[in-house]
Parts: C-alpha cells; structure tokens; sequence
C-alpha cells in the first residue's frame, strides 16, 4: 500500500503458529489493510485495548489466553465490545468451537487453514459493519452532548438528566425488564428533554407564570424530541418515552393526551423518575422538597389519577433500599 493511502481498516491477526499468522498478514497488507499481530491471548489483548482496531481475527486456542476469553473480555467493555471478533480454529473443533464461541460473544469464525477468498470477504464485511457501528455511536454521542448542553442552559437543572437516566434504569431492573429495555430507559432519561432545544431561553428560564404562547411553546419539546432521535435505528425503544414522559394516566397530559396503558411502560417509569428529582431539587421558585416530602407528593398526584400508583410504590421502595439518602445524593 502506498504511503499516502490511508488503510482500509486497523486488522489484529492475533495466533501463536507463525506459519497461520504470516501468510494471512502478508495477504491483508497486500490488499490494504494496517494489520497488527499477536502471538498469544495476552498480547491481543493488550492491543485491543491500546489500539483502535476495526476487526480481531483470533485464535480460539491460544497460550496464556484463549481466543474465547480474550473475546468474553473485548465484548465486556464498553471501549471495546463494538470491535467485531472473529475466532479461528482448525475444524476438527466442529459445533462445540462455535457453540463456545457464540457464548463468548464473537461475531464470525474461520476454518483453519484459512482461505485467502474467504478471509479478505469476512475481513471486508466486518470492517463495514465496524464502521457503521462508530458512525452509531458518534450520532448518539451528538444527541447525549446536545442534550447535556440544553440542560446547561438552566442552573437549576444541572445533573438532571443523568440522575434521571441513573434511576429510570435502576426502577428498570427492580421490575425486572430486560436489560435492552433497561438500557433504552438509561438513553431516554438522558435525552427526554432534548426537544427543549426550541424553548428559547427567555420562556425557558421564565421564574413567572407562563403564558399560553410559552406553555404550548414549551409542551412541544416532548414531540420535538421525539423527531430529533428519530432517525436512529437504536432508539426506537426510546422514542415512546420521549414522546409520552409528560402524559398522564387521567389523559390530562400532552402531547397526545393518553391515558391508562395507553401510556407505554417505558414513559410511565420517565415520568416518575423525572417529576421526583424535579420535586428533590432546588428551583427559583420553591426549595427542594426532603425524600419524604417528594413521596407524599407523587403519592397524592397518583391518587388524583396522574401517575402509575405500583410505579410510586416501587421508586418508594427503591429509595428504602439506601434510607436517609435522596435520589440526587445516590446519583452523584
């Protein structure tokens, strides 16, 4: 490859047989890649975690760490877990290789000795599908830091929205919702007011009384943010929540008015979470209420037919977990 040209993607060829490894780096240069080597499990993991690489080709047996836990601890981490795995073996290891591998977490496997057509076709595929991933990560990074800096806008509201996603996560995993539904509610509760972006700052930071210009002004951030997020495939979970976190089971909540389980679970555990840390925090006009107090108030709110009564009583309980400490407290 010429020294001008960028690589087509960073490959770690990572297998203690010199003779497996040399040939399959000479031919993934010669096509284009940047290829990094390993000859044993502590090696490659070593790079793995220095280096960005766009695909792993491992050895599923090799010394000190095999390619099975080298690739269990890849995909443990969030630095990482994006980098496809592909583990090779000789096949006489048969479906008991690919079992393990598939438990491990990895991505492809390869028949030793290796075929030149095949290892550039897989190499190819999974860098694609490498890039795509960073592209992912990189538009939701945009959303989570533009979500941040709307929150920054208001004082009162500093830390907000990451005690909010901390604790719709942990309301989550008490009611024991699968970990994708967990983690969309972590993504939601960071992003749930993006749609503020459109409030400008002198309805937003209003101490007064609002308007009906700057009320409907500021209800249109759920629809809003809604559409911002929408073009990411992975928060499709999310949208509901960002779209109905300020619905209320009577049906007097907006955008859409819902009510009952009309109102997705999701945006049902946002809203609770949300009117909590709103109610133990300072704003400019009223001090934060105690633990307690916030309590008693969903408490009321959830009789007057606003919030999910089970969803009060598990946040309830949740708090007595860690007595005498308030959500912010737990958050930070």
């Amino acid at each position: 490859m010429p020294q001008n040209e960028m690589p087509l993607g960073t490959v770690l060829v990572a297998d203690d047989d010199e003779e497996i490894r040399k040939p399959m780096e000479y031919v993934l240069r010669l096509q284009g890649y940047r290829v990094l080597t390993a000859d044993d499990g502590v090696q490659a993991l070593s790079v793995l975690e220095e280096q960005p690489v766009d695909v792993a080709l491992l050895d599923a047996s090799m010394p000190r760490e095999s390619g099975f836990s080298v690739c269990r601890a890849v995909k443990s981490r969030s630095a990482t877990r994006l980098v496809p795995i592909v583990l090779m073996a000789g096949s006489g290891g048969g479906t008991d290789i690919r079992i393990r591998g598939v438990e491990a977490g990895a991505d492809d496997f390869l028949n030793k000795p290796v075929r030149k057509e095949e290892l550039l076709a897989r190499v190819k595929s999974l860098v694609r599908l490498k890039r795509m991933g960073d592209e992912l990560e990189t538009a939701e990074s945009v959303l989570f830091n533009l979500a941040s800096s709307i929150e920054a806008r208001d004082p009162y509201t500093a830390g907000h929205c990451q005690r909010v996603a901390r604790y719709a996560a942990d309301l989550g995993e008490q009611l024991g919702l699968s970990d994708e539904l967990c983690m969309a509610l972590r993504r939601g509760g960071l992003v749930h007011d993006i749609g503020k972006v459109v409030v400008p700052d002198q309805v937003l930071l209003k101490r007064g009384p609002l308007n009906a210009e700057e009320r409907r002004l500021v209800e249109s951030h759920a629809a809003t943010g809604e559409q911002l997020c929408a073009p990411l495939k992975s928060f499709r979970s999310v949208l509901p929540m960002i779209r109905s976190h300020h619905e209320r089971l009577d049906g007097s909540g907006y955008p859409d008015h819902l009510s009952g389980d009309q109102i997705p679970l999701g945006a049902r555990i946002l809203q609770i979470v949300d009117v909590y840390d709103a109610l133990t925090s300072d704003r400019p006009y009223r001090l934060a209420l105690t633990p307690e107090q916030a309590l008693a108030t969903l408490r009321e709110e959830a009789a007057r037919g606003w919030w999910d009564k089970r969803l009060v009583g598990e946040l309830e309980s949740l708090l007595r977990s860690a007595p005498d400490v308030s959500i912010s407290e737990l958050a930070s």
